[in-house]
């Protein structure tokens, strides 16, 4: 099952880190982080609030579309 994109590794890979370093930095492990940007889990709000401070981008840049299109679908994220 595909999840719609999240673009959490579009800005990982752009700052240089591996998911471990991210993951460290958020405070979730590297399997974790693994399974967000494969789309097959969503964070919790603090986790996802974390991911966007780290990644220097808002919430809604990270999962606007994902959301919006599970909305628009009558599907829960």
């Amino acid at each position: 099952m595909e999840r719609s994109k999240i673009k959490v590794r579009e800005r990982r890979t752009y700052y240089g880190w591996s998911q471990r370093e991210l993951a460290r930095m958020v405070g979730i492990t590297s399997g974790a982080m693994s399974a967000i940007e494969r789309g097959v889990h969503w964070p919790g709000v603090d986790t996802a609030i974390r991911l966007a401070r780290a990644l220097g981008v808002s919430v809604e840049e990270l999962w606007g579309e994902a959301v919006e299109k599970h909305r628009n679908e009558g599907e829960a994220p």
